[in-house]
């Protein structure tokens, strides 16, 4: 065996979940899911619940506690995520668990160990291509090596890339933070109608006392609109979201030309959108030529694609000129429309869009969804004055996007070679130190 190497049987035990599927709830213990498995992040939201006695049935084999490795064993293979504190939760089917001896290996050091390219490989290796569904042998699994260097090292690793990942989480939690606050702003004045007043509208209304004060609560004048069924602000008028905004198409140029891709020319599809506002860059790209021998075209930056077919209703405002595939529309916002304004207004449409499709699966936005769906239009003043306190949050909003990729580069960087030893950290301490259990 390689110095360094051990087998998992070593320094974990290794556990699998129940063969078959509880009785779900609307609330109670979870019942993990191999989706809430991202990233070596575990995502609750996409874990059932379960009752207390179907809990109590469902953890005789084991019940997942702080620090255990969850692990899937069958599709999404490599997925890992460690268990976190005081979440009371039964193992999904399809998911294992690795419980390290912490004399020996760290959790946050075997997670990061498992989902390195080296052990990544080492799953590969090793899986089992059946006729539904890949996976791996539990009988051979604990037999797989894993580089489990001494604790004190282990530390200095996980210290380094904790940092990171600490940076990392700290900037997505302000990033919800600032959009959350736009947010707030927006529902104020476009939902509530509270927008405060500049002095031309105020005096336009004959109110000049309005300036600066919010526009519904302190009586500005509204009107029924018979389309929107509902009263409006009278300075304010009820229409399609095309007079904010041109809207654009997507195609697809010729898979089955290579010269058509591997360019540079990020192409965006539906599997690019990402829960967070900007889209930075794309799985794909293509080239000039591609482009134009399809009827995809680039749009530039601040421009909002629509996911259309497969996720729909997903929207992102790219960060970079992108072209996009024909299962998304792009949204152009005209001049004097702010690209924030026109995010929520946008985000405001697919949820109007999937209350309307209420007790049937939201499929697809077509083009005329957009055209003869009615939303408010406010004057451009008012939109204008949002732009000024909305677009520095989302400069923040990009801003921390960007270095959030900068440190994930970083990390992936470092990661395979803190990993299999190629850089070590923490190499020089004495023996002394070793001894009493390294640097803390």
């Amino acid at each position: 065996m390689r110095r360094d190497y051990l087998k998992i049987r070593d320094f974990c035990e290794v556990f699998d979940g129940p063969h078959a599927t509880p009785t779900k709830t609307d609330e109670g213990p979870f019942y993990l899911s191999i989706s809430s498995l991202t990233r070596g992040t575990l995502d609750l939201s996409k874990s059932a619940h379960l009752s207390e006695q179907e809990f109590q049935k469902w953890t005789k084999r084991v019940t997942p506690r702080k620090g255990d490795l969850l692990f899937s064993y069958e599709t999404r293979l490599g997925e890992a995520a460690l268990m976190p504190d005081g979440i009371k939760a039964c193992l999904g089917r399809r998911m294992g668990i690795l419980r390290p001896d912490t004399k020996k290996v760290l959790p946050e050091y075997l997670l990061y160990s498992y989902i390195a390219p080296e052990f990544q490989n080492v799953i590969t290796a090793n899986t089992i291509t059946g006729a539904t569904v890949d996976r791996l042998s539990l009988t051979d699994f604990p037999d797989f090596e894993m580089r489990i260097p001494e604790i004190y090292e282990q530390r200095h690793i996980v210290a380094v890339l904790s940092a990171l990942d600490a940076k990392i989480a700290l900037n997505h939690r302000i990033n919800v933070e600032l959009e959350g606050m736009a947010k707030l702003l927006y529902d104020y004045w476009f939902v509530q109608y509270d927008f405060p007043l500049s002095a031309a509208q105020a005096a336009a209304l004959g109110q000049p006392r309005l300036t600066g004060q919010p526009y519904r609560s302190s009586g500005g004048p509204m009107v029924f609109d018979p389309q929107l069924k509902r009263e409006i602000p009278v300075i304010w008028s009820a229409d399609n979201l095309l007079q904010l905004s041109d809207l654009g198409g997507g195609g697809t140029p010729n898979t089955k030309n290579q010269e058509y891709w591997s360019g540079h020319i990020p192409f965006f599809t539906p599997t690019d959108a990402e829960p967070q506002p900007f889209k930075l860059t794309t799985e794909q790209k293509i080239t000039l030529k591609g482009l134009e021998n399809s009827s995809t075209k680039v749009y530039p930056r601040g421009t909002l694609f629509v996911t259309v077919r497969g996720s729909v209703g997903k929207i992102m405002i790219i960060a970079d000129a992108m072209a996009m595939n024909q299962s998304c529309y792009a949204l152009c916002p005209h001049e004097g429309v702010n690209t924030p304004f026109l995010y929520f207004h946008a985000l405001s449409l697919v949820n109007f869009l999937r209350t309307k499709s209420s007790g049937s699966i939201f499929k697809s936005i077509v083009t005329n969804d957009i055209k003869f769906s009615t939303t408010v239009i406010p004057d451009l003043e008012t939109i204008e004055c949002f732009g000024k306190i909305a677009e520095p949050l989302f400069s923040q909003i990009l801003n921390n996007q960007q270095q959030n990729q900068e440190l994930s580069t970083l990390r992936d960087w470092l990661l395979p070679m803190l990993m299999n030893g190629q850089v070590r950290v923490g190499c020089s301490e004495s023996a002394d130190s070793r001894q009493k259990g390294g640097a803390k």
